[in-house]
């Protein structure tokens, strides 16, 4: 299936506990709205909205954000928090 929006990378930037998915810090996935990427169900149901609104060209206002192609989502286990950075890649 071809992509359809904008291409997004996950990076995994802090890893609090253990990821029962064995992320480490430093990996990089792509996922988008069709795709977890290899996230769990809890963490990929928490960013999706986000995740939709990177993909498909949306924005927050920019007194929001620094870089409103860049965002940082933690898991919603407080335990075992994992912390990743979604960045959209415009070709």
């Amino acid at each position: 299936m071809p992509r359809v929006g904008f291409q997004i990378i996950g990076t995994i930037k802090e890893v609090k506990g253990f990821c029962n998915k064995n992320h480490k810090v430093g990996d990089e996935i792509e996922l988008d709205c069709h795709d977890s990427g290899g996230l769990c169900g809890f963490f990929y149901h928490d960013i999706f909205p986000n995740l939709m609104m990177l993909q498909f060209g949306g924005e927050f206002p920019a007194t929001w954000v620094e870089d409103p192609d860049v965002m940082e989502l933690e898991c919603p286990d407080r335990t075992n928090a994992v912390k990743i950075e979604l960045k959209r890649v415009r070709e």
